[in-house]
């Protein structure tokens, strides 16, 4: 079921674990984050060069190195992953995070992921593709995860033969999925699926739209869930609503608001930006953790200002 708004943060895999990597983590858990996330990426645009590390095995360590802390992918795709292979590492990492890991998944995207598998010949999968591969991903994964003795599936993509996970996770019936999703093949699975939505936002508006046009936009995304939900009767309450932030116009320095600045300049332009998408529906808000000279660059001391204090001023 929903929950009053929580703040958490995400973690890209760049940093050496024993040079700063596991601080980080044990900080987030210290600063009261619901939730700290990691991309799940082969490599992923500007850091491409520099150094990125496997999404399960940084949470992983990161379950070991937190007590309270959840943990999970914003997101996982099919583009490099089969659901097999992840049912046996996510219920492997539920247990060692003690039922702590929640599944962000979504359909993939053109970068890195799509063509970094292919042979020369091969050309990367189309949107249709993508998404009829998501559509059955998803539905065998959850299989897969609430059906430890064995799973036997033979589809157009992907195929299990007696596939075991026992002994299935620690969180029942499976681990929570997060279902990213704009479209409506996508919004169906996430009312079929998912325990929590996740969004981004509207992409084309980062670059001229803005903040009221943004938030605009997510309503729409909003409504297009509950009208999913309704269609696969469920109730869309039950569903928790994710904002994973930086891909806003809220968040270009272009665009920001002239007497606030972007979200994570101060408490005070978070707490105005949180607000507006808490009236909204959103229960979870998905802040990136500094990351200098890049585009998630903010001042630490504000930063964790913010981690600390503007939950209380929403509330």
């Amino acid at each position: 079921m929903t929950s009053p708004l929580r703040l958490s943060t995400v973690i890209l895999p760049v940093h050496r674990w024993n040079e700063g990597g596991r601080a980080l983590w044990q900080r987030a858990e210290e600063l009261g984050f619901h939730a700290a996330y990691t991309y799940d990426h082969l490599a992923w645009r500007a850091f491409r060069d520099g150094p990125w590390y496997g999404a399960v095995p940084t949470l992983t360590a990161a379950a070991a190195a937190t007590d309270t802390l959840r943990l999970g992918t914003l997101v996982t795709s099919p583009n490099f992953r089969h659901p097999v292979t992840l049912a046996k590492e996510l219920i492997t990492l539920d247990d060692i995070s003690e039922g702590r890991v929640t599944l962000g998944i979504g359909a993939g995207g053109n970068g890195f992921d799509a063509t970094t598998l292919l042979r020369s010949d091969e050309e990367p999968w189309t949107p249709r593709e993508r998404a009829d591969r998501f559509g059955e991903f998803v539905p065998l994964l959850d299989k897969l995860l609430r059906e430890p003795a064995g799973t036997t599936h033979e589809g157009r993509f992907y195929a299990a033969s007696e596939a075991r996970n026992v002994p299935g996770c620690v969180q029942r019936p499976r681990l929570p999925f997060a279902v990213a999703a704009t479209g409506p093949r996508g919004l169906k699975l996430a009312a079929r699926f998912g325990q929590a939505w996740v969004t981004t936002g509207d992409p084309k508006l980062y670059e001229s739209g803005t903040p009221e046009q943004s938030v605009e936009a997510v309503a729409g995304q909003l409504g297009n869930l509950g009208k999913a939900c309704a269609e696969a009767g469920r109730d869309a309450a039950e569903l928790d609503k994710i904002l994973l932030t930086g891909f806003t116009p809220d968040f270009n320095p272009a665009l920001a608001a002239p007497r606030l600045g972007r979200p994570l300049d101060s408490l005070d332009a978070f707490v105005d930006f949180a607000g507006r998408h808490a009236e909204l529906g959103f229960t979870e808000i998905v802040v990136h953790w500094p990351i200098a000279d890049s585009v998630f660059a903010a001042d630490q001391a504000v930063f964790e200002r913010i981690a600390t204090e503007a939950l209380a001023q929403l509330r």
